[in-house]
């Protein structure tokens, strides 16, 4: 017995430590599946999809309007849709950005000496031409006095800017532009297309013109000139292939063909057709049509155009002009949402600075005169302009707010000077309308300061640079193109720095300065800008839109334009869904 009461505390003892390991073996499993049961409660399960990417590939034809010249950037100054094509074949050695902003080009760098006077530009190293020559500065000091001779078709005030430019080779990829005086707008003077020497220092400058390069041109672009295409004897199209060796990557589109067509109404149709892809412009007499066709995406930029009324304030006729509230009366008088809505059906933005919207220099806070003809009457009272007896035209010490506006003689301006005039016979301003030629408008009248009040465009195609100085600054009163004959040192003077100064900054305060003098005194009345549309099928992908400095600008990231998609495999996590009590 006491063997047996001795051995059972044993046996005891022993069940107990069996039973306390158990015991910690199930608390180690039973803690581990609690874990994995909350790992598995917490993973998010993994999916794979497949993603469309850009690839090289596809063949885009666009309708261009108008007609072949010459494929030559020294001659396609007045044929928009020769530099359509150029622009794709030729490379300058600067672009602009839709800000305005100058990128680098052919050149992969560039540096200004502190006075504003040197720059020092240095060419791509894998720049080649179509051909495989490589680009060197004897091409741009070729190009550049190809521009000086009488055979290029460019404007005699570039010609003469480029005669004062002294021009020096450095080295192969080097060379240095040194002006006679700072001039910060200066990077607008070289997106011109560069030509290749080793292909034409043969040619006579005189001969370029009719040289056989202009239908078979080699340039450094992103798409290579391929074949005309030729119908009846006539130049119906071209068509350009990719240039897989382009110093910033080859396009994706595999080739570009562009064909010719007389007016926007045959471009459109030419797509209903199939026979295009895109139409390179869509006027107002199509616009509606094109906007119902399913597959076709419109695109609207604004075009680099300001549509405003000049107001002559040295011309004694009309003395009441140079009243600043006078003015303001005219401006708070124009029913400028009309304009845009009714005659240039939605085809225009409202305008409010000299300095394009989209600008770099562009000023947000710039004063707004919304249509608001109480004000405008509550002014020409302030002023003493009331209606004598009998009479609808405001008048003061005799002389009445009458005056003669010369307008454009074709049918859109022509509906925009009456409606200017009905809306200013409402505030008791009488306005006398002038039909003639746009020449004419320009040479006998706004050149000559023989005018009292003149409806017309302000046109900065191809100078992305805001600088206003040639149209408002002083100096220009006399002989130049500030037609309104505007007087006022302040914004003059704010204008004289911001063209001669480097600094950015000082450049963006120095025009932010002037537009606010601008819209204080208002020596002009800004009315619109003008905006541009063009469509592209709905097949055609990565098409962007911005700002415009030229209409061919609309093509400049067409190296990111793509018609074939790849698919490629990725791994996705999907969130489990969770519930809630």
């Amino acid at each position: 017995m006491p063997v047996m009461r001795a051995g059972r505390p044993f046996l005891f003892s022993q069940q107990h430590k069996i039973m306390k390991r158990l015991r910690w073996q199930i608390l180690v499993v039973a803690v581990t599946l609690v874990i994995v049961a909350l790992l598995l409660l917490s993973q998010q399960p993994v999916t794979t999809i497949t993603l469309p990417e850009a690839a090289p590939g596809g063949i885009y034809t666009e309708a261009l309007i108008g007609s072949m010249g010459r494929l030559n950037p020294m001659l396609d100054w007045n044929n928009s849709a020769d530099r359509d094509v150029n622009r794709l074949i030729f490379s300058g050695l600067v672009k602009f950005d839709s800000r305005g902003l100058p990128q680098p080009d052919l050149v992969e760098s560039w540096g200004v000496s502190a006075d504003g006077k040197v720059y020092n530009f240095s060419l791509r190293p894998n720049a080649q031409w179509h051909d495989g020559a490589p680009v060197s500065s004897d091409d741009v000091l070729y190009t550049i006095e190809v521009i000086k001779s009488p055979g290029s078709l460019f404007p005699q005030d570039i010609k003469d800017l480029w005669s004062q430019i002294q021009v020096k080779r450095l080295d192969d990829k080097t060379f240095q532009f040194t002006l006679p005086e700072p001039f910060a707008p200066f990077l607008d003077y070289v997106t011109f297309g560069i030509l290749p020497k080793h292909l034409l220092e043969a040619v006579p400058a005189d001969q370029l013109p009719t040289a056989e390069f202009n239908l078979k041109p080699v340039g450094t672009g992103p798409y290579k000139f391929q074949e005309l295409l030729v119908s009846g004897g006539q130049i119906t199209g071209v068509v350009l292939s990719a240039n897989q060796d382009y110093y910033l990557g080859a396009p994706f589109v595999e080739q570009v063909v562009f064909r010719y067509y007389p007016n926007a109404a045959a471009a459109l149709d030419a797509y209903r057709q199939g026979e295009v892809l895109g139409i390179s412009q869509l006027t107002q007499d199509v616009l509606e049509a094109a906007l119902a066709e399913p597959g076709l995406s419109v695109y609207t930029s604004r075009l680099p155009q300001t549509g405003l009324i000049f107001l002559n304030q040295n011309n004694p006729s009309v003395g009441f002009l140079q009243d600043v509230n006078v003015r303001r009366a005219l401006m708070l008088g124009v029913n400028r949402t009309a304009i845009v809505s009714h005659i240039l059906k939605g085809q225009a933005i409202i305008a409010d600075s000299p300095i394009l919207p989209g600008s770099w220099a562009y000023y947000e806070g710039i004063e707004k005169f919304p249509y608001d003809p109480e004000a405008a009457v509550q002014l020409l009272n302030k002023e003493g302009y009331i209606f004598t007896a009998g009479s609808s035209i405001r008048s003061k010490d005799g002389q009445p707010l009458s005056f003669t506006m010369i307008h454009p003689e074709d049918a859109v301006h022509t509906q925009i000077a009456q409606a200017i005039q009905a809306d200013w016979a409402l505030i008791g301003v009488q306005v006398n309308l002038l039909a003639v030629p746009y020449d004419s408008l320009v040479n006998e009248f706004l050149s000559t300061r023989n005018y009292e009040a003149a409806l017309a465009d302000l046109n900065t195609s191809r100078t992305p640079d805001p600088d206003p100085y040639l149209f408002w600054h002083q100096a220009e009163a006399t002989g130049g193109q500030n037609y309104s004959q505007w007087d006022n040192r302040t914004a003059s003077e704010f204008l004289e720095t911001a063209r001669t100064t480097a600094d950015f900054n000082d450049r963006v305060r120095l025009y932010r300065n002037f537009q606010v003098i601008f819209a204080r005194e208002l020596p002009s009345l800004l009315l619109y800008y003008p905006v541009y549309s063009y469509g592209v099928d709905a097949q055609v992908q990565g098409v962007q839109v911005a700002p415009m400095y030229d209409v061919s600008d609309r093509l400049a990231l067409i190296r990111e334009w793509y018609l074939v998609t790849r698919r490629t495999l990725e791994e996705q996590t999907e969130a489990a869904p969770t519930t809630t009590p």
